[in-house]
């Protein structure tokens, strides 16, 4: 008795013929291959692969474990603080060859507000990034501070480290970060 799959085969199943023969076999200069030429493998990976209904649904649930939170306002000693910093920071980048002479390796904590119009914390809430890089430039006029390739502005900075030891002082409150 034969088998399909993994159940025996009836002896009265009705394509028993058929199903016996096997796939056909086609060679190259078969009719039916010339009217029916084999798939290239990229169109058919192109057929067989899956199906997004509903694009950017799974982004939009993802979106939702997010945490965000309300901007932290610096208290006077601590503002006092960053301000000192910027300026040692603005002291030691401030022209190019004195940016790339000292390659100050400064690690920044920075608020970024939601930019996700779908979510119910756009522009009320955001969160904080810890970056670290080397601080290129501080702009006074602009008010901002420019690490690696990221210019972040003056107001939006909650902390700025250094693993050098060049501020020399700590900050009087700790903050929590993401």
């Amino acid at each position: 008795m034969s088998s399909i799959g993994v159940m025996a085969m009836p002896a009265d199943f009705r394509y028993r013929e058929v199903f016996l023969k096997g796939k056909p076999q086609h060679d190259r200069f078969d009719l039916f291959r010339a009217r029916h030429p084999s798939m290239d493998v990229g169109r058919r990976a192109k057929i067989f692969s899956p199906f997004d209904a509903l694009k950017g649904f799974n982004e939009a649930i993802a979106s939702k474990d997010i945490l965000y939170r309300d901007r932290i306002e610096l208290n006077e000693d601590d503002q006092n603080e960053l301000d000192r910093r910027l300026q040692i920071l603005k002291g030691m980048t401030y022209n190019g060859r004195m940016t790339r002479a000292n390659r100050i390796k400064v690690t920044v904590v920075y608020y970024v507000p939601c930019a996700d119009e779908n979510s119910e914390a756009y522009n009320l809430r955001g969160r904080y990034h810890k970056l670290t890089g080397i601080c290129w430039n501080v702009d006074e006029l602009y008010g901002s501070i420019l690490v690696d390739n990221t210019r972040i502005s003056f107001e939006d900075i909650l902390r700025i480290d250094n693993a050098d030891g060049i501020f020399q002082k700590d900050w009087t409150t700790d903050y929590p970060e993401d």
